[in-house]
């Protein structure tokens, strides 16, 4: 049986390139460089809540580490090192090596140090901060949407939580449509590029994690401002679209969450930059509606169909508590 320490050393130890020292002493020493502010994130995935515990440990691994690089995206940051916590029911040397493959290859990828962490025995739960620099006074946050900008996203929406309603057997899927949704939903991707491009150009940013009409609405709250969806301009894979005519396709589509894309703000004559961000990130971006000022003092999110009319949404997002 391993112990904690050799648990560590075989599976999560690696050299650390942007770190002064990593993992094996009781703090880890990261030196920012000059000119940069250290952005700093958290997520916690609990089995049974964020995830099956059964689910494959590699692609575990992978979503682990980019729900929290899609937070850098968010922020326009470039990620740098990460820190890994995680509660195990035991010591299983076949899961931990697919888990830990899975998150080191996606680290690799971006050029992330695994720099510390910790281990302890307990329910299947995951906790990964993480750290990133961005030139100072250019993040982007959810607090600065105006009146008058374009809302933007990145790439497609709802084929996660599609992917998630049937596996719940919300909705039945053929098996080839099922293969594809869950792709967005075991392995997501960051929009670290897009992020970093929108730097100068973007108002506010937030990535999608618990439903576009959720997220966009903390953009305006914290900006006081209003948003107004166009449906018919939201972008959906093609299997999404064949079942739209279905309750679960459009809670998945405006509030499922899981998608991590990119929504963001930017003034409409900065459409053509947008556009070009897009191009070099090597993602597709959609205008899918605008910011208004609040009706009477009241921030929101309306979602119109192509009429111009206000649709009901339901359920707005994914609420850890409800």
């Amino acid at each position: 049986m391993l112990s904690e320490f050799e648990l560590i050393r075989r599976y999560f130890t690696h050299p650390a390139r942007n770190a002064r020292l990593g993992v094996g002493d009781d703090a880890a020493l990261v030196r920012v460089r000059r000119g940069m502010e250290l952005a700093v994130s958290t997520d916690m995935l609990v089995a049974g809540r964020h995830f099956f515990a059964a689910a494959d440990p590699e692609k575990l691994g992978h979503k682990a580490l980019a729900v929290n690089l899609s937070d850098m995206a968010a922020m326009g940051a470039t990620p740098r090192w990460a820190t890994l916590s995680l509660a195990l029911p035991a010591i299983d040397p076949a899961w931990l090596d697919a888990f830990a493959r899975g998150f080191m290859r996606l680290a690799r990828r971006h050029g992330v140090d695994l720099v510390g962490g910790d281990t302890t025995r307990g329910p299947l739960n995951i906790c990964v901060q993480i750290m990133g620099e961005v030139p100072a006074g250019q993040a982007l946050t959810r607090a600065r949407a105006r009146a008058g900008d374009d809302i933007w996203v990145s790439g497609q929406l709802g084929d996660a939580a599609l992917a998630l309603a049937a596996l719940k057997k919300r909705i039945r899927l053929k098996p080839r449509e099922a293969a594809a949704a869950a792709r967005r939903l075991h392995a997501p991707a960051a929009r670290i590029a897009l992020g970093t491009a929108l730097r100068k150009i973007a108002h506010s940013a937030i990535d999608i994690s618990d439903g576009l009409v959720a997220d966009l609405g903390h953009i305006c709250e914290c900006s006081g401002v209003a948003a107004v969806i166009e449906y018919e301009q939201l972008p959906v894979s093609p299997v999404l679209r064949r079942y739209l005519d279905r309750p679960a396709a459009r809670r998945a589509l405006l509030a499922g969450g899981d998608d991590y894309e990119l929504c963001f703000t930017a003034a409409r004559t900065r459409r053509n930059r947008v556009e070009r961000a897009g191009l070099r990130a090597g993602v597709k971006v959609a205008r899918i509606g605008r910011i208004i000022a609040p009706p009477a003092g009241a921030w929101g999110v309306v979602v119109t169909d192509r009429d111009g009319m206000p649709l009901k949404p339901g359920r707005t997002g994914f609420d850890h508590f409800g």
